[in-house]
């Protein structure tokens, strides 16, 4: 690809959101018009037609996390999904129990909802993380308590890519009769997913982290387990998310779910080449650190301190240039640290002088060299 031929700003926020593929866009257009049907109307042609292809489309989307499609709850995103497992765990097993173990650079969904449950009864606990963003283990074990009914802890963090120990967390929580939600929203589509061998027993995800459209996310719960519904109204969905099927974006999630099944180990490999490539470039200039395990993390994802520049110096002049973000609410008059990099011990400036980088389908190395060189103007 030559210069000229570069769609500015070049993309580089794929934590946030992915462009929707063009095979997605085309698998969905026809539930628009021919294929309109409800897929709660049983009575008619349309209707059977969608239910078919709502339940084919949730069998492919299961088939990324290796999971049964009866165990699937279609939901707006990934947010309503963490809120119907935590609040839905907690109103239904509150009677055993009232506490709740998670962790301090959990995303925000998570985060508010705790202390939501707080207000009503729950106690909660925030695990601390090392200065690689990881908890510790047996921490985590001597945290547990007769009453605890939950563990929620994330599979890769949205800020900063950083994986936790899934598994010897799943094998904790199945040890102590605990329920583990784990909330996979940037994992899914780029690691190979196993939700039983992992222990995972709710686990979230959501369309459009994956090229898929937005609006549409699912909770996976494991056969068996019970928790309330929190959005009621005509029983879909066995009575656990009321309300019309946003069929479209059902057919859309399935086609990317596809589509990432197919490509991700090959991606995975691609996008971690240009992530390194990225990063190494930028180290050695010296005024560039890493935040996070440089081992355990999402190829895709690096979170960088400038050490001599806070992050609107370098995001502010080259935002025509390219599109990068915080991690957290952050402008040019107003600055709130990132709460994930703060639990990692990061101070205020070393937060407010970080800049999360993701990579995606449209990155190439072309595109990478290009904001290499023009950060390299600025910390030069």
């Amino acid at each position: 690809m030559k210069n000229e031929e570069i769609k500015y700003p070049i993309y580089l926020d794929y934590c946030a959101t992915t462009p929707v593929l063009p095979e997605v866009i085309d698998a969905m257009l026809p539930y628009f018009t021919t294929k309109f049907g409800n897929s709660s109307s049983k009575d008619h042609l349309y209707g059977l037609q969608a239910e078919k292809d709502v339940n084919e489309a949730l069998i492919q989307i299961t088939h990324l996390i290796h999971a049964d499609p009866n165990d699937l709850v279609i939901t707006s995103g990934a947010t309503e999904a963490i809120n119907l497992a935590l609040r839905g765990i907690y109103s239904e097993y509150c009677n055993k129990g009232n506490h709740i173990i998670t962790v301090k650079t959990e995303h925000k969904a998570v985060l508010d909802t705790c202390n939501y449950l707080e207000g009503i009864g729950a106690d909660v606990t925030y695990l601390d993380v090392d200065n690689e963003g990881l908890i510790n283990i047996e921490e985590l074990e001597r945290t547990i308590r007769n009453d605890t009914i939950l563990i929620a802890v994330m599979y890769a963090n949205n800020e900063t890519g950083v994986i936790q120990d899934i598994a010897s967390i799943g094998r904790l929580a199945r040890k102590n009769n605990i329920l583990f939600f784990c909330d996979a929203t940037q994992a899914v589509g780029l690691l190979d997913i196993e939700v039983e061998r992992l222990g995972i027993d709710l686990m979230c995800m959501s369309a459009h982290k994956m090229y898929g459209p937005k609006g549409i996310g699912a909770l996976y719960i494991r056969k068996g387990i019970k928790l309330e519904p929190q959005i009621t109204g005509g029983a879909q969905q066995n009575g656990m998310r009321s309300g019309t099927l946003n069929v479209p974006a059902i057919i859309g999630f399935a086609k990317a779910s596809e589509i990432n099944s197919e490509i991700k180990g090959k991606e995975y490999q691609r996008l971690k080449s240009l992530r390194d490539h990225f990063e190494e470039a930028l180290l050695k200039t010296g005024k560039v650190k890493i935040n996070g395990s440089i081992q355990n993390r999402l190829p895709h994802v690096c979170n960088l301190y400038f050490t001599e520049k806070e992050a609107d110096e370098i995001i502010l002049p080259l935002r025509d240039k390219m599109a990068v973000s915080t991690g957290s609410a952050c402008n040019s008059k107003i600055v709130k640290p990132s709460h994930v990099l703060k639990a990692m011990s990061l101070s205020d400036n070393e937060a407010n002088s970080s800049i999360r980088f993701s990579f995606g389908t449209q990155t190439n190395l072309d595109n990478v060299k290009i904001c290499i060189n023009n950060i390299e103007s600025i910390l030069i």
